[in-house]
C-alpha cells in the first residue's frame, strides 16, 4: 500500500468515527466480542509469485463497535488484536541479487524454510447488509500495525503494516451468537520505513464466532 492509499484509508476510518459520534452510537461501547481463525497463502488461483512460498494461520480476538447506519447498510468498527503463525521460504535464490552485500550467505539463509510470527492490532470497518432475516453479507477493510519476528528476502524484521479486505456471510445462530464465513485478501509491508520492502500478498478463508453483549 502506498502513502496516498494509506492516507485515504485513515481518512475513511476517521469519517466513520465522526459519523458515529454525531449519531451518539457509543463507539467506545463493545457491542459484540468474537474470535476469528483465518488460513491464507501466497500460492493460489489469484496470487501466485513463484519466487517464494508463504502461508499463515491467523488467530484474532475481536471487539465490535457500532458506527451507525447509512441508508440500509450498518457500519461497524472491528478492533482485532491478532497473532500470525507463518511458514515462509524463498524458492528462487536469484531473487537475492549478486549486487547485495553477502548475497551468497543471504541466499542460504532465505532459502532455508522459516517459521516466524507476526503480532498486530488491526482496525477494520465492516459494511453489513441484511440478505435474510438471520443472514447478513459483510464487506470489510482493515489496516493495522504489526511487528514480525524474522527478516526475509522480502521484508525486514520488526515494524510493519498489514492491510486486509474481506467478503463474507454472517449467520445468526441464536439470540446472542453469530457465525461468520468469508474470504480475505491481505498485504504486509512496511511502507519503505526499512529495506527490503517487497512484502507479502495472500488470499485465504476465515471463520469467526461472535457473542452479542447488548
Amino acid at each position: 500500500m502506498n502513502k496516498k492509499k494509506l492516507l485515504l484509508l485513515i481518512l475513511f476510518l476517521s469519517v466513520c468515527i465522526i459519523r458515529a459520534q454525531e449519531h451518539n452510537t457509543g463507539i467506545f461501547q463493545i457491542k459484540r466480542i468474537g474470535f476469528m481463525y483465518s488460513n491464507a497463502k501466497q500460492n493460489n488461483l489469484i496470487i501466485n509469485d513463484k519466487d517464494y512460498s508463504y502461508q499463515t494461520k491467523t488467530y484474532k480476538i475481536q471487539t465490535f463497535h457500532d458506527l451507525g447506519r447509512w441508508k440500509n447498510i450498518d457500519l461497524e468498527l472491528i478492533v482485532q488484536p491478532q497473532i500470525h503463525s507463518i511458514q515462509h521460504q524463498l524458492i528462487n535464490e536469484q531473487f537475492v541479487l549478486p549486487s547485495e552485500e553477502n548475497y551468497l550467505e543471504k541466499r542460504i539463509e532465505f532459502t532455508t524454510p522459516k517459521n516466524m510470527h507476526l503480532y498486530a492490532i488491526e482496525f477494520g470497518v465492516a459494511l453489513k447488509k441484511k440478505l435474510l432475516k438471520k443472514v447478513d453479507i459483510l464487506a470489510t477493510i482493515g489496516l493495522g500495525i504489526a511487528t514480525i519476528t524474522k527478516r526475509t528476502e522480502r521484508l525486514a524484521k520488526g515494524f510493519t503494516f498489514i492491510e486486509n479486505g474481506a467478503l463474507g456471510i454472517s449467520f445468526q445462530t441464536s439470540n446472542t451468537t453469530f457465525l461468520y464465513l468469508g474470504s480475505s485478501i491481505g498485504h504486509i509491508s512496511n511502507l519503505n520505513f526499512k529495506s527490503p520492502n517487497s512484502g507479502y500478498n495472500v488470499l485465504g478463508y476465515e471463520i469467526g464466532f461472535s457473542y452479542q453483549l447488548q
